[in-house]
């Protein structure tokens, strides 16, 4: 087409069609799951900072109440993943409890093939003292349903079954707090702790890597200096350097 023409007497300047725009990246998905006792709304503030980081967040609450985490496991967090929109990843940012969600599902199914890191925060990956402590009382095990008095160190509780990490594709990375709170019930949690669980006991053999920050169980999804740490090891497989 030629760049000009006249037209009634007048030169009017034909300007091509601009090409269709490249369409945006898909961004890459991150699936929260929340702790005991919790729900979605724990995890709101890094589901922000995530956002903000470039990556598309799901948020869900799940029925801890109700199901044991096998149930999760094999009904609840499947569905989930099944109904998410086309993503070229997938990752999972856990917390407290919800990381051993994460090891029950991947102990018991193959990982899909989008599936792309994993972050724990505060993990009872060998189990908190807390259990051990008060598994046995009525009130303790009404307020934590099926779950609760299962999460102890003994060698039969859950997190003593179920072995080290059963992935060792997917890169695992590992925040432990140690700004110990909630004393009455962190006085049986060997220091340093976050008030629920101890940083010992969020290890896991075969993770990529693990750091300790100084908050505590409750708060460390809400602050900034976590969520900064979790969108770097999404990214590049390894939490912030330390300076």
């Amino acid at each position: 087409m030629k760049p000009f023409a006249l037209l009634a007497g007048c030169l009017v300047v034909l300007v091509p069609a601009p090409s269709p725009a490249a369409s945006a990246p898909v961004p890459e998905t991150v699936v929260l799951l929340h702790g005991l006792g919790r729900t979605s709304w724990s995890m709101s503030a890094l589901a922000r900072e995530l956002e903000h980081a470039g990556f598309r967040v799901v948020n869900p609450s799940y029925p801890w109440r109700t199901q044991t985490l096998e149930q999760l496991a094999s009904e609840w967090l499947p569905a989930q993943l099944a109904a998410l929109p086309p993503t070229p990843r997938v990752h999972l940012v856990t917390h407290s409890m919800g990381g051993l969600l994460v090891r029950v599902w991947l102990r018991d199914h193959s990982p899909p093939a989008q599936l792309g890191r994993v972050v724990m925060l505060a993990p009872p990956n060998a189990g908190s003292e807390i259990p051990d402590e008060f598994g046995a009382s009525a009130p303790f095990r009404w307020l934590v349903g099926p779950n609760g008095p299962r999460l102890g160190t003994a060698a039969d509780a859950l997190p003593a079954t179920l072995g080290p990490w059963p992935a060792p594709a997917i890169e695992l990375g590992i925040i432990a707090g140690s700004g110990a709170s909630s004393a009455s019930l962190g006085a049986a949690v060997p220091a340093p702790h976050d008030g629920k669980v101890s940083v010992a006991s969020t290890r896991l053999a075969g993770a990529r890597d693990h750091r300790v920050l100084p908050f505590s169980h409750t708060w460390m999804a809400w602050r900034r200096e976590t969520a900064a740490h979790v969108a770097h090891f999404l990214r590049h497989g390894r939490f912030v350097p330390e300076s």
